[in-house]
């Protein structure tokens, strides 16, 4: 079986292999393959992801705490699906098929929230095509204003710091993201989270647009709506390594929204849509 030793990664992350080892007994935390004989084989993954534990112990986070960060933004995929990261969680919704126009409706309520009661969000919106997002332009740029920090996804041709406005971050073919829709809002006292994959159907520009279908969850969940923008941030450093860097320390230093899931109120915002969409159909 070939792989790096403990040696090596101690080499290569700082870490001393006593430290390893500890970390793997209390926390199972790198979890190695094993030869025959028992001696622990790590991957480059491995690696990676303890010396972003190591970084995010750097900023004063405890070792659970980094360790659980780490876990989060790291995974062996390079094009990380928000949608799939979230679905994995305890996040309090569950998957629904919805129309595009129920999403459209969605994402507006929560970008109009945001602009009544979040105080310096994280924002991150995905919008497939760039002409999707110029039709909403002008209430992404009023949620800028007062963001800590606001990202758009689309096919853009290139990356772009406009003044007043999001960052504009071109999604990558290969990217999940690119059959993805998304609206986070990270935000210390708000949390808001809409993410959905586009199931095979109608075209984009069909005069049928709003009736294609998505597989969406949302969720009022603070923890959920951080690992949605924990993804983001790792998406948005693929165009930009300085920003998902800026992205992820940002969140890093961040309260979550509340320090209890919001269940209650994710279970019956999905049965109030759930009305919408049966009453549309």
């Amino acid at each position: 079986m070939s792989g790096l030793s403990i040696k090596d990664v101690a080499e290569q992350t700082g870490l001393a292999a006593g430290t390893i080892r500890m970390w793997e007994q209390r926390y199972g935390y790198p979890d190695p393959a094993r030869t025959d004989a028992g001696y622990r084989v790590y991957s480059e993954d491995d690696v990676e992801s303890l010396r972003r534990a190591v970084a995010f112990r750097h900023r004063g986070l405890s070792v659970p705490a980094a360790i659980e960060r780490a876990q989060e933004t790291g995974g062996p995929s390079d094009h990380p699906s928000i949608y799939a990261a979230v679905a994995s969680t305890d996040h309090g919704g569950r998957p629904q098929v919805l129309k595009k126009s129920t999403l459209v409706a969605l994402s507006r309520a929560i970008e109009h929230e945001t602009l009544a009661q979040a105080a310096s969000p994280v924002l991150f919106g995905a919008f497939q095509h760039e002409q999707f997002y110029r039709e909403v332009e002008p209430r992404y740029r009023r949620i800028s204003q007062f963001s800590d920090a606001a990202v758009a996804f689309a096919d853009f041709a290139e990356i772009r710091r406009p003044e007043g406005g999001p960052i504009e971050v071109p999604i990558a073919s290969a990217d999940k993201l690119g059959n993805e829709w998304a609206v986070i809002v990270d935000a210390p006292g708000y949390a808001a989270c809409l993410l959905a994959w586009e199931m095979p159907g109608t075209p984009p520009g069909d005069p049928n647009d709003m009736s294609r279908r998505f597989e969406a969850i949302w969720t009022l969940d603070p923890k959920a709506t951080r690992k949605a923008a924990l993804v983001a941030a790792r998406l948005a450093g693929r165009a930009d390594p300085a920003l998902g860097e800026e992205l992820s320390e940002l969140l890093a230093d961040r309260p979550l929204a509340r320090d209890e899931p919001s269940t209650t109120m994710t279970a019956l915002t999905n049965r109030m849509v759930a009305y919408l969409e049966a009453a549309t159909a």
